[in-house]
């Protein structure tokens, strides 16, 4: 069992920044790939960034990239998320997520491949 637990939500005027960070405690954290998501009301959850079990690679969805960075410490089994720029259609709560991944390289986007979940925090802009 992987257990997640985020922080740093909260509200924040059009233009402004967070940041998210997600404490993982349990099984060995560089094992796995971590994620963000976020759900907005009435819609799906949908995949923000990835980052692999080294850091080295990350992806991004196409309406936050340039303006969020996902980075990890795994001395410290955190990973963050630094959002940018933040609209009004960024409001959702945000999700972090691992996945045991094959290789030290690999990106989830997908919510199907995340093992564990946290409870998400919620993120809401005003405009």
């Amino acid at each position: 069992q992987v257990q997640l637990v985020e922080s740093g939500g909260g509200l924040v005027q059009a233009g402004g920044s967070l940041r998210l960070s997600c404490a993982a405690s349990g099984r060995t954290f560089v094992n796995y790939a971590m994620g963000w998501f976020r759900q907005a009301p009435g819609k799906e959850r949908e995949f923000v960034a990835g980052i692999a079990q080294s850091g080295g690679s990350t992806s991004y969805a196409d309406s936050v990239k340039a303006r969020f960075s996902i980075s990890r410490d795994n001395a410290k089994n955190t990973v963050y998320l630094q959002m940018n720029n933040l609209n009004p259609e960024d409001t959702a709560v945000y999700y972090c997520a691992a996945a045991l991944a094959p290789t030290t390289r690999v990106v989830f986007t997908s919510t199907s491949r995340y093992n564990y979940w946290g409870r998400g925090t919620q993120v809401t802009v005003s405009s």
